[in-house]
């Protein structure tokens, strides 16, 4: 009985460990510059800048570290991306009426809208294959 709470014991404590380390390192996950072709959105631009487009829009905050993964591949995205479809990002930090327009609970949350009407979310971090995937077929 002693060994098997000294085993548990120790389990626990390298969960912990373990636990411990991937925290300090997403907490030291540098900002990445936006990519030139995304979207900066805001109050004032975002009907503007939705109308008439297939848009990904990224609801993000500068304090996530899971929205600091997700900037790079953002950029890929919004780098291999042609014709009308884009990708937009809105600092819920900023603009907390666009997250409460879109009921964002989460971040980062995705919302892809087609023509200004949402046709799918996702909420976490996604592979730049599955976002390009679902802004073809949307």
């Amino acid at each position: 009985m002693q060994t098997a709470m000294v085993i548990v014991g120790l389990v626990i404590v390298a969960f912990g460990i373990i636990l411990f380390t991937a925290k300090a390192r997403m907490k030291n996950i540098p900002m990445v510059t936006d990519n030139e072709k995304i979207l900066t959105l805001s109050d004032s631009n975002f009907q503007h800048q939705i109308k008439n487009k297939v848009v990904l829009i990224d609801f993000w905050a500068s304090w996530c570290a899971p929205c600091r993964m997700m900037a790079p591949i953002l950029n890929e995205v919004a780098e291999e991306l042609s014709g009308n479809a884009r990708v937009g990002k809105v600092n819920i930090e900023h603009y907390q009426s666009l997250a409460k327009k879109y009921n964002v609970r989460n971040i980062p949350t995705m919302v892809l809208l087609k023509n200004g009407t949402e046709v799918k979310r996702f909420v976490g971090i996604k592979s730049k294959d599955f976002l390009l995937n679902q802004i073809q077929t949307a």
